[in-house]
């Protein structure tokens, strides 16, 4: 198992959350966004690591990417940090961030996270465009 450190900007806002994720899941993660980078008229790919909620050890990351016409790639990322107490109750921060991207900076993210998934590097990072 290792701890990843997720950090998502969308221009205007920044969050940052540590998710444990087991080797197996970060290599397979690798092998399906192979597959799905070339479902560019309309594929959708959900990628989750951690598990959301209070009885969980740590954070939480769901992304959801889906191509959309003239080969932009939504994604949405939802994020949640590890519970902590505060005052008499459980909480965690948590977010959830839009952003668009193409075709060639998701194959650049692919070509990162591979070597990332065999902890070959220590970052992977998906660049995204303008779209306000």
């Amino acid at each position: 198992m290792i701890m990843l450190r997720a950090e998502i900007c969308d221009g205007r806002s920044l969050f940052s959350t540590d998710i444990y994720v087991g080797f197996s899941q970060l290599k397979k993660a690798a092998q399906e966004l192979g597959k799905f980078k070339d479902q560019i008229y309309g594929g959708i790919f959900n990628l989750r690591f951690g598990e959301f909620g209070s009885e969980y050890a740590s954070g939480a990351l769901d992304i959801r990417f889906h191509f959309v016409a003239q080969a932009k790639l939504f994604v949405r990322i939802h994020a949640e940090s590890e519970f902590d107490v505060f005052q008499d109750r459980k909480v965690a921060s948590s977010t959830t961030m839009y952003l668009v991207s193409e075709p060639a900076l998701l194959d650049n993210f692919i070509a990162s996270f591979d070597p990332f998934s065999q902890l070959n590097c220590d970052v992977a990072e998906l660049e995204g465009i303008i779209w306000r």
